[in-house]
């Protein structure tokens, strides 16, 4: 991960609303497989990258917020979305991306999340969610 993500990620993380969800892949490659209480992460990582079909099961407590999110993998954006739409209790909350050109010739991504009143947005889906669960009530 970038400084830039690993900042995004350590944002999400110290978020009122954030919690580990099942599904989620944490920064070191490994999927969230079950949540207990006190933050006990049941994790499931490959034993080996030449036999990944073969995994260990892996307990790790996490109360210090160590363990951080890859705000990349696909399944934890979904999450993501799913815990800003619990936290602003709207299950119509969505984010809507495009590319623009600002009127010159190279392209940028942009994020919106729509849903709401307060306006949210960020360069990738992730920063916009970030965002907007930072700001949640």
């Amino acid at each position: 991960m970038t400084k830039e993500q690993i900042a995004l990620a350590k944002r999400a993380v110290a978020c009122k609303g954030w919690r580990w969800l099942g599904g989620m892949r944490t920064a070191n490659e490994e999927r969230v497989i079950g949540v207990m209480r006190d933050d006990v992460l049941h994790l499931c990582a490959p034993l080996d990258a030449a036999l990944e079909s073969v995994y260990v099961t892996r307990v790790f407590f996490d109360s210090s917020g160590s363990c951080l999110p890859d705000l990349t993998d696909p399944a934890t954006l979904g999450c993501l979305l799913a815990l800003v739409r619990e936290a602003w209790g709207n299950p119509l909350v969505g984010v809507r991306g495009w590319l623009d050109d600002e009127g010159g010739d190279d392209l940028y991504e942009y994020y919106e999340v729509m849903g709401l009143d307060d306006e949210f947005h960020g360069n990738t889906e992730a920063e916009a969610l970030v965002s907007t669960l930072e700001a949640a009530p």
